[in-house]
């Protein structure tokens, strides 16, 4: 059995942040919100503390993916990477106060996984496209600063979670690197048969890597590939089901877990 609080465009920080910035999100449920829903639910579960305890000794809590919507909307409100950098400490805070209420709950078994490399996407690479060339990592086509700022994201979560595992020995807090499983795709894509390329998204409204802002994915205009397991990107924010395929495998049995997850 599992539960799922997760919501479509949701942030870390709470919506009251970003709406003092004059930025729209998609919905005020941030990470503080869903774990209240979580706390309503645990009654429902568990009465007593012992019982709860037993009960949570035995499930696994994946705290994310979350953080990126608080860059993403950012970003399409014209912040910049120069004005967001400072921002990490803040999205990371949120993510580890989620994470102690969680163990204080009673949470023992706790994935946290980092960021994506978020600049490989179709969304960023159109709307942030460069005439400089060296603005590409010439390896995967990726924009180099966007990835940057995710790797620094990421790296400052690791460094917290450590201090985490240090306040609370009891609990295996562990660390999803997305990042380091998902990035050899983008660098070697047809060794993982992905033939259709890793940049262009399979179902979009058209430009150079098939994302287009006025017509997203599914509205009337765009297309899609016919066959999406040769794509990395599906909608130009999202990877297909294949691509999550490897990134899975190389969580569970490649080592981009740690500490690894035990069986």
């Amino acid at each position: 059995m599992g539960v799922n609080f997760a919501v479509a465009g949701a942030t870390a920080i709470d919506a009251s942040f970003f709406s003092a910035q004059n930025i729209t999100l998609w919905t005020n449920d941030s990470l503080n919100v869903q774990l209240g829903w979580f706390k309503s639910l645990k009654s429902s579960l568990c009465t007593t503390k012992q019982e709860c305890d037993e009960y949570f000794k035995k499930s696994l809590f994946l705290v994310g993916e979350i953080g990126e919507n608080d860059y993403n909307f950012s970003f399409l409100f014209g912040r910049t990477i120069e004005q967001l950098r400072p921002l990490v400490p803040q999205i990371v805070g949120a993510i580890i106060r989620a994470v102690s209420i969680l163990i204080e709950e009673g949470a023992v078994n706790l994935v946290v996984p980092g960021q994506l490399p978020t600049g490989c996407i179709s969304l960023y690479l159109t709307l942030f496209q460069s005439a400089n060339e060296s603005a590409y990592d010439p390896k995967t086509g990726c924009l180099k600063a966007y990835n940057a700022l995710f790797k620094y994201h990421n790296n400052y979560l690791k460094q917290e979670l450590q201090k985490l595992r240090e306040q609370y020995p009891h609990a295996r807090v562990m660390y999803a690197d997305y990042y380091g499983a998902s990035i050899s795709i983008y660098r070697t894509p047809k060794f993982y048969g992905f033939y259709g390329g890793a940049l262009t998204a399979c179902c979009g409204g058209g430009g150079p890597y098939n994302f287009n802002t006025s017509t997203y994915c599914g509205q009337p205009g765009s297309t899609v590939c016919k066959d999406p397991s040769a794509f990395v990107d599906w909608d130009g924010m999202h990877s297909t089901e294949s691509a999550y395929h490897y990134i899975a495998r190389g969580l569970i049995d490649g080592g981009f877990i740690s500490p690894p997850l035990l069986f």
